[in-house]
């Protein structure tokens, strides 16, 4: 079953960010990934969750997606988000295939 990454940010340093942003598609493809949602600003429809941006990236499995986390050549990637964003980042695993 595919696997799930749910990425909330807030973008505290955008030129700062860029780097993030420039350079992490190369490890998400790496790893199986794709975008199904690219940093947009989600529509609140219910509750007290509001994202300011949103990213979903899809994997072929959770392990897939584990692995890209765990990249060691995307950690300094990884840090350079947590410095410049507020984030919180989910895996979740998808449904079974018809």
């Amino acid at each position: 079953m595919k696997g799930y990454l749910v990425l909330d940010l807030s973008i505290k340093d955008l030129s700062g960010f860029m780097e993030y942003a420039e350079k992490i598609p190369e490890f998400i493809e790496k790893h199986g990934g794709r975008y199904i949602v690219q940093g947009v600003v989600p529509e609140k429809m219910e509750g007290a969750w509001a994202p300011e941006r949103l990213v979903v990236l899809e994997f072929p499995s959770q392990e897939k997606a584990r692995e890209f986390l765990s990249d060691p050549d995307a950690q300094s990637l990884f840090a350079v988000r947590h410095k410049t964003t507020d984030s919180n980042l989910i895996l979740a695993e998808g449904c079974v295939e018809a």
